[in-house]
C-alpha cells in the first residue's frame, strides 16, 4: 500500500510541475522492460520491448512467468497509449494506459487479455523505475525497470 501511495504522490506532483510535454520515447525509438509483481496468486516476473510506432503509442512483445504451486508462462503483445503531451508532462515522466492479449503456455485455457495504467520516472537519459497495475490473468502490481536502447 505505501508503494502506490508513494507512487500516487510522485505521479501528482510530476503533473503539477509539468512544464512541457514531451514524449519519453520518439517514434522509432525502443525500450527494454523488466522486473517482479505482486498479487494473490504468486511471484510474477516479466519481460518485454516496446517500440514507439507514434510519438505516443507503443507496441512490442513481452513474456510473464508466474512462479506458485503451479508456475505458468504467456507470450503476449501489448500496445499503449503514453498520456505525456496530451498532459503537458515533462519527458522524465511517463503515464501510459493500454491492453494486452497473449497466450498462456500449458493452461486449460490459454487465451490470455488484459488492461494495464502505469507510470514510468527517468533517473536518467536512459533508465527508468516503473510501476504498473492490472496487466490481466496473472499480473496485478508490477514493479521494474526500462532502459531505453
Amino acid at each position: 500500500m505505501r508503494v502506490k501511495l508513494l507512487f500516487a504522490f510522485l505521479f501528482v506532483s510530476g503533473v503539477l510541475l509539468a512544464q512541457n510535454g514531451q514524449a519519453p520515447l520518439s517514434q522509432g525509438e525502443k525500450q527494454l522492460n523488466m522486473g517482479l509483481g505482486f498479487n494473490g496468486s504468486g511471484i510474477p516476473i516479466y519481460g518485454g520491448i516496446d517500440f514507439a510506432v507514434h510519438d505516443d503509442v507503443t507496441l512490442g512483445p513481452q513474456v510473464n512467468l508466474l512462479i506458485d504451486d503451479e508456475s505458468s508462462f504467456s507470450v503476449a503483445f501489448r500496445g499503449d497509449y503514453h498520456f505525456n503531451r496530451l498532459l503537458n508532462i515533462p519527458s522524465n515522466w511517463d503515464v501510459y494506459a493500454g491492453a494486452n492479449a497473449g497466450l498462456g503456455i500449458g493452461d486449460d485455457f490459454p487465451l490470455e487479455l488484459g488492461i494495464q495504467i502505469g507510470g514510468r520516472w527517468y533517473w536518467s537519459d536512459k533508465w527508468g523505475l516503473n510501476l504498473e497495475f492490472g496487466g490481466g490473468k496473472n499480473f496485478g502490481t508490477t514493479l521494474g525497470v526500462s532502459m531505453k536502447f
